[in-house]
Protein backbone atom coordinates (compact mmCIF):
# COMPACT_ATOMS: atom_id res chain seq x y z
CA UNK A 1 0.00 0.00 0.00
CA UNK A 2 1.65 3.24 -0.79
CA UNK A 3 1.23 5.22 2.41
CA UNK A 4 2.17 8.79 0.98
CA UNK A 5 -0.81 10.04 -0.61
CA UNK A 6 -2.97 8.46 1.78
CA UNK A 7 -1.09 10.82 4.48
CA UNK A 8 -1.50 13.96 1.70
CA UNK A 9 -5.44 13.20 1.02
CA UNK A 10 -5.81 13.04 5.06
CA UNK A 11 -3.57 15.56 6.63
CA UNK A 12 -6.28 18.65 6.15
CA UNK A 13 -8.24 16.31 8.58
CA UNK A 14 -5.98 15.46 10.85
CA UNK A 15 -4.33 19.42 10.80
CA UNK A 16 -7.97 20.15 11.91
CA UNK A 17 -7.33 18.27 15.10
CA UNK A 18 -4.33 20.59 15.60
CA UNK A 19 -6.86 23.64 15.94
CA UNK A 20 -8.87 21.78 18.33
CA UNK A 21 -6.08 20.39 20.28
CA UNK A 22 -4.63 24.09 20.52
CA UNK A 23 -7.90 25.56 21.02
CA UNK A 24 -8.10 22.80 24.59
CA UNK A 25 -4.42 23.86 25.45
CA UNK A 26 -4.82 27.87 24.57
CA UNK A 27 -8.56 27.91 26.49
CA UNK A 28 -6.88 25.48 29.83
CA UNK A 29 -3.57 27.69 29.94
CA UNK A 30 -6.09 30.87 30.34
CA UNK A 31 -8.36 29.29 32.76
CA UNK A 32 -5.89 27.72 34.81
CA UNK A 33 -3.99 31.28 35.21
CA UNK A 34 -7.53 33.61 35.92
CA UNK A 35 -7.99 30.82 38.95
CA UNK A 36 -4.36 29.90 39.93
CA UNK A 37 -3.20 33.53 40.48
CA UNK A 38 -5.92 34.60 42.76
CA UNK A 39 -5.56 31.12 44.74
CA UNK A 40 -1.77 31.75 45.43
CA UNK A 41 -2.46 34.94 46.13
CA UNK A 42 -5.43 33.09 48.65
CA UNK A 43 -3.00 31.13 49.80
CA UNK A 44 -0.29 33.46 50.63
CA UNK A 45 -2.20 36.44 51.81
CA UNK A 46 -5.37 35.07 52.72
CA UNK A 47 -7.22 34.03 55.65
CA UNK A 48 -6.96 30.32 57.41
CA UNK A 49 -10.38 29.26 56.44
CA UNK A 50 -9.58 30.57 52.72
CA UNK A 51 -5.71 28.87 52.81
CA UNK A 52 -7.88 26.04 53.96
CA UNK A 53 -10.53 25.53 50.95
CA UNK A 54 -7.75 25.90 48.11
CA UNK A 55 -5.66 23.50 49.71
CA UNK A 56 -8.65 21.24 49.27
CA UNK A 57 -8.93 21.98 45.86
CA UNK A 58 -5.28 21.85 44.86
CA UNK A 59 -5.46 18.43 46.66
CA UNK A 60 -8.20 16.87 45.02
CA UNK A 61 -7.49 18.21 41.41
CA UNK A 62 -3.81 16.99 41.68
CA UNK A 63 -4.45 13.56 43.53
CA UNK A 64 -6.68 12.10 40.47
CA UNK A 65 -5.71 11.18 37.26
CA UNK A 66 -6.92 13.57 34.26
CA UNK A 67 -8.66 10.61 32.82
CA UNK A 68 -10.79 10.52 36.51
CA UNK A 69 -11.68 13.70 36.25
CA UNK A 70 -12.85 13.72 32.75
CA UNK A 71 -15.04 10.80 33.08
CA UNK A 72 -16.49 12.31 37.03
CA UNK A 73 -17.50 15.57 35.02
CA UNK A 74 -18.45 14.57 31.90
CA UNK A 75 -21.20 11.80 33.31
CA UNK A 76 -21.55 13.13 36.97
CA UNK A 77 -21.14 16.46 38.11
CA UNK A 78 -22.01 18.55 34.91
CA UNK A 79 -24.82 16.35 34.07
CA UNK A 80 -25.82 16.88 37.72
CA UNK A 81 -25.79 20.66 37.51
CA UNK A 82 -27.85 20.49 34.16
CA UNK A 83 -24.76 21.11 32.24
CA UNK A 84 -25.42 17.43 29.84
CA UNK A 85 -25.33 19.39 26.63
CA UNK A 86 -21.89 20.97 27.12
CA UNK A 87 -19.97 20.16 24.39
CA UNK A 88 -17.10 17.54 24.87
CA UNK A 89 -14.76 20.04 24.09
CA UNK A 90 -15.89 22.47 26.66
CA UNK A 91 -15.76 19.99 29.41
CA UNK A 92 -12.36 19.08 27.94
CA UNK A 93 -11.24 22.62 28.42
CA UNK A 94 -12.58 22.81 31.71
CA UNK A 95 -11.42 20.20 33.57
CA UNK A 96 -8.05 20.34 32.21
CA UNK A 97 -7.96 24.08 33.08
CA UNK A 98 -9.25 22.80 36.47
CA UNK A 99 -6.59 20.84 36.85
CA UNK A 100 -3.89 22.92 36.07
CA UNK A 101 -5.33 25.92 38.10
CA UNK A 102 -4.21 23.45 40.94
CA UNK A 103 -0.66 22.92 39.66
CA UNK A 104 -0.36 27.15 38.87
CA UNK A 105 -1.44 27.80 41.78
CA UNK A 106 1.62 25.97 43.34
CA UNK A 107 4.13 27.74 40.85
CA UNK A 108 2.58 31.36 41.43
CA UNK A 109 2.75 30.37 45.01
CA UNK A 110 6.25 30.06 45.31
CA UNK A 111 7.44 32.73 43.06
CA UNK A 112 5.06 35.25 45.58
CA UNK A 113 6.86 33.81 48.58
CA UNK A 114 10.45 34.64 47.22
CA UNK A 115 9.67 37.93 46.83
CA UNK A 116 11.22 39.69 50.36
CA UNK A 117 8.43 40.04 53.01
CA UNK A 118 10.65 43.89 53.37
CA UNK A 119 8.78 45.05 49.77
CA UNK A 120 5.69 44.56 51.32
CA UNK A 121 6.66 46.59 54.86
CA UNK A 122 8.23 48.90 53.06
CA UNK A 123 5.02 49.50 51.06
CA UNK A 124 3.02 49.74 53.70
CA UNK A 125 4.78 51.96 55.37
CA UNK A 126 4.76 54.77 52.23
CA UNK A 127 1.30 54.21 53.01
CA UNK A 128 -0.12 51.98 50.28
CA UNK A 129 -2.63 49.63 51.15
CA UNK A 130 -2.33 45.85 51.20
CA UNK A 131 -4.53 45.51 48.01
CA UNK A 132 -2.13 48.42 46.26
CA UNK A 133 0.94 46.76 46.98
CA UNK A 134 0.02 43.66 46.23
CA UNK A 135 -1.18 44.68 42.65
CA UNK A 136 1.49 47.18 42.39
CA UNK A 137 4.64 45.63 43.72
CA UNK A 138 4.25 42.16 44.66
CA UNK A 139 2.59 40.76 41.20
CA UNK A 140 4.40 42.58 38.34
CA UNK A 141 7.92 40.68 40.06
CA UNK A 142 6.40 37.15 41.09
CA UNK A 143 4.55 36.51 37.81
CA UNK A 144 7.85 37.24 35.69
CA UNK A 145 9.52 34.78 38.49
CA UNK A 146 7.03 32.45 38.26
CA UNK A 147 7.05 32.40 34.38
CA UNK A 148 9.95 29.86 33.65
CA UNK A 149 8.45 27.10 36.08
CA UNK A 150 4.71 28.62 34.70
CA UNK A 151 5.96 27.61 31.04
CA UNK A 152 6.15 24.00 31.74
CA UNK A 153 2.07 24.05 31.92
CA UNK A 154 2.14 24.16 28.51
CA UNK A 155 3.67 20.49 27.31
CA UNK A 156 1.93 19.10 30.23
CA UNK A 157 -1.32 20.28 29.37
CA UNK A 158 -0.95 19.67 25.13
CA UNK A 159 0.18 15.65 26.21
CA UNK A 160 -2.99 15.66 28.47
CA UNK A 161 -5.13 16.99 26.02
CA UNK A 162 -5.01 13.97 23.91
CA UNK A 163 -7.18 12.21 27.08
CA UNK A 164 -10.09 14.07 25.91
CA UNK A 165 -9.97 11.50 23.08
CA UNK A 166 -12.15 9.49 25.70
CA UNK A 167 -15.05 11.85 26.00
CA UNK A 168 -14.89 12.11 21.90
CA UNK A 169 -13.05 15.60 21.42
CA UNK A 170 -12.35 15.98 18.09
CA UNK A 171 -8.67 16.68 18.77
CA UNK A 172 -5.88 15.54 17.16
CA UNK A 173 -5.52 11.88 18.66
CA UNK A 174 -9.19 11.29 18.04
CA UNK A 175 -8.69 12.52 14.36
CA UNK A 176 -5.67 9.85 14.00
CA UNK A 177 -7.96 7.36 15.37
CA UNK A 178 -10.56 7.91 12.89
CA UNK A 179 -7.91 7.99 9.42
CA UNK A 180 -6.52 4.82 10.56
CA UNK A 181 -10.55 3.15 11.22
CA UNK A 182 -11.03 4.60 7.37
CA UNK A 183 -7.81 3.55 5.81
CA UNK A 184 -6.18 0.81 7.78
CA UNK A 185 -2.86 2.19 8.09
CA UNK A 186 -1.60 2.23 11.83
CA UNK A 187 1.82 2.97 11.99
CA UNK A 188 2.86 5.45 9.91
CA UNK A 189 -0.35 8.00 11.33
CA UNK A 190 0.48 7.25 14.27
CA UNK A 191 4.01 8.47 13.69
CA UNK A 192 2.68 11.93 11.93
CA UNK A 193 0.42 12.27 14.60
CA UNK A 194 3.31 12.01 17.18
CA UNK A 195 5.62 14.16 14.87
CA UNK A 196 2.92 16.61 15.18
CA UNK A 197 2.65 16.67 18.72
CA UNK A 198 6.27 17.07 19.21
CA UNK A 199 5.78 19.99 16.50
CA UNK A 200 3.81 21.67 18.69
CA UNK A 201 5.49 21.48 22.18
CA UNK A 202 9.00 22.06 20.94
CA UNK A 203 7.20 25.10 19.13
CA UNK A 204 4.96 26.61 22.13
CA UNK A 205 8.49 25.86 24.00
CA UNK A 206 10.53 28.05 22.02
CA UNK A 207 7.88 31.17 22.16
CA UNK A 208 7.63 30.76 25.66
CA UNK A 209 11.70 30.76 26.63
CA UNK A 210 11.92 33.93 24.34
CA UNK A 211 9.06 35.49 26.34
CA UNK A 212 11.16 34.39 29.70
CA UNK A 213 14.15 36.15 28.38
CA UNK A 214 12.43 39.52 27.49
CA UNK A 215 10.63 40.22 30.79
CA UNK A 216 13.25 38.27 32.98
CA UNK A 217 13.81 40.91 35.77
CA UNK A 218 17.86 41.77 35.05
CA UNK A 219 20.07 39.96 38.07
CA UNK A 220 17.62 37.53 39.37
CA UNK A 221 17.73 33.80 39.19
CA UNK A 222 19.13 31.68 36.05
CA UNK A 223 19.30 35.14 34.23
CA UNK A 224 21.74 36.77 36.58
CA UNK A 225 24.91 38.19 34.82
Amino acid sequence: MDILPILIDWAPYLLGGVLVTLGLVLSALGLGVAMGLPMALGQVYGSRPLRWVIGIYVWFFRGLPILVLLFLFYFGIFPALGLDDLPAFVVGAVVLGLRGAAYQSQIFRGAIQSISEGQMIAARSLGMSRLTAIRSIILPQSVRIALPGWSNEYPNILTDSAICYAIGVAELLTRASQIVSQTHVTMPIYIATAGVFILLNYGGMRILHRLEKRIAIPGFGSGAV
